[in-house]
């Protein structure tokens, strides 16, 4: 591993008020919203869909990351030092609330796009019982990768810094580029792909009566929604991820370039955290699209497909 000479000591002073300003009103409103939309979606609903577990799935991952955040603000700290196997288990209960939510995201626009491009397909592919086992692979695909990296990459010392130091090994070839492709790249393509795809359906589709086209025009808004929240919370982190690793392999080697790579890095990670507020929108939508069709119950096929 080449040497890295570049003294980061004083980044914590710079972003502890960025983090304080961004964690605490993410925290209070993502835990109110995300609160409210998993007792609507367990205690109100009275039928669940593929889309209404995956949102389910996303309310749990975004709840779970909401209540990481305090602990990340503490342990962030410079003059915070833990045990390297702690410090592995809070990296990677951080970062698997936030690839789970990526790959959540991908699959919902996955499942709409199969629902309104092949409808036909879609009875057969789609399920209730097959979309908890995406869920559940969703997890353990996210959690093995995560504590596999940072328990077995992590000097095992007992006192380590958390989050803004972590080592070299971590900035890897062989694990940042397997992140940068399937925990961003990919999952955004095909998010692209699908959203573009039914968006362009949608509005070419002529629906039968009034209730359907309000119903088609709901579900445009949560897919133009999805993606901008996907969009705008996590590209600039992949960004920040990709500049750090030149930084640290020393590609980039001016000392005052990658200060100011790893602050952007760490401010990105702190407005990529906003996602968990922001999907509360799609829950909205989703919910007035729910209750939209149990109510007029359109004939379009294509419609009547959609359940978010």
């Amino acid at each position: 591993m080449i040497k890295d000479n570049c003294s980061y000591v004083n980044i914590s002073s710079i972003l502890s008020p960025v983090q304080l300003v961004t964690y605490i009103p993410i925290f209070i409103l993502g835990f109110l919203l995300n609160s409210f939309a998993l007792w609507i979606f367990c205690f109100s609903m009275k039928k669940y869909t593929e889309s209404s577990i995956y949102l389910i799935n996303l309310a749990i991952l975004d709840f779970f990351l909401v209540l990481s955040l305090p602990t990340k603000l503490h342990f962030s700290q410079d003059d915070i030092k833990v045990s390297s196997h702690l410090c592995g288990f809070l990296q990677s209960l951080y970062f698997t609330n936030m690839y789970g939510s990526i790959y959540t995201i991908m699959f919902i626009s996955l499942d709409r796009y199969i629902a309104i491009m092949h409808p036909f397909w879609a009875r057969v592919i789609r399920s209730p019982k097959k979309t908890i086992i995406i869920c559940v692979i969703i997890w353990v695909f996210v959690w093995s990768f995560s504590l596999s990296t940072f328990f077995s990459r992590e000097k095992k010392e007992e006192n380590v810094n958390c989050f803004h130091n972590m080592s070299d090994s971590i900035w890897s070839p062989h694990i940042i580029i397997p992140l940068e492709i399937f925990g961003f790249f990919i999952p955004m393509t095909i998010m692209l792909y699908c959203s573009i795809q039914s968006v362009r359906t949608l509005l070419i589709t002529v629906s039968s009566s009034v209730e359907s086209e309000e119903s088609k025009a709901v579900v445009v808004r949560i897919i133009i929604c999805n993606l901008v929240v996907f969009l705008v919370c996590f590209s600039f982190t992949h960004i920040g991820i990709f500049l750090q690793f030149l930084a640290r392999r020393q590609i980039i080697s001016d000392c005052r370039v990658r200060k100011h790579i790893s602050i952007f890095l760490n401010v990105a990670l702190c407005l990529s955290n906003i996602n968990c507020c922001l999907d509360a929108l799609c829950y909205y939508f989703a919910v007035k699209e729910f209750r939209a069709k149990f109510k007029y119950k359109p004939n379009v096929t294509q419609v009547e497909n959609i359940n978010t």
